[in-house]
């Protein structure tokens, strides 16, 4: 499964990433754009909305959850908070989670270390590779295509990992 924060970069980005797996493997995209969600409010019942639902049972099929967020003021999208709030310990517990940011200015690890420190709260496992997209705003080309044969590289590298893990843990149990 696939989360993401729509901004233009992040999107791109998380697009781009998904062509980088191995061919077969199953992707399933989730837009909270697209899917409107309710702000959270400590419940586990949304019925006027049944993209919870739908979210809470892409979560929980998955094996993988892969986020792509633009970095606002320090740390990761609200929208993108809202949304794992919204999933519980029952969907996000055991999974493999990976990370990519993008940010306006120059590159750091804010959002994707806040990230890791949710994923690891709900008892996810959290690969080591992450990358983080300074300046994205001129990363891509007019049709979305990476420009830097090294940012290619580490998305690969961090597609690796998640798949690899993946196996990994599914084998032990």
């Amino acid at each position: 499964m696939v989360v993401f924060v729509p901004s233009r970069a992040s999107r791109a980005v998380l697009l781009h990433a998904l062509t980088l797996a191995p061919q077969g493997t199953m992707v399933e995209f989730f837009d909270p754009l697209a899917q409107p969600l309710p702000l959270c409010n400590g419940g586990d019942s949304y019925p006027d909305y049944p993209a919870v639902s739908l979210l809470k049972a892409k979560a929980s099929a998955a094996d993988v959850i892969l986020i792509s967020t633009p970095e606002y003021h320090g740390s990761f999208s609200g929208v993108l908070k809202n949304t794992l709030d919204l999933l519980s310990f029952t969907e996000l517990e055991g999974k493999i989670f990976g990370a990519i940011s993008v940010l306006g200015g120059g590159q750091n690890s804010n959002a994707l270390n806040d990230l890791r420190i949710v994923a690891r709260w709900v008892h996810a496992w959290v690969v080591p590779e992450q990358v983080a997209i300074g300046q994205a705003w001129k990363q891509f080309d007019n049709e979305g295509k990476l420009l830097d044969p090294k940012l290619e590289e580490r998305l690969q590298e961090l597609i690796n990992s998640l798949i690899l893990t993946a196996q990994r843990l599914r084998r032990t149990n």
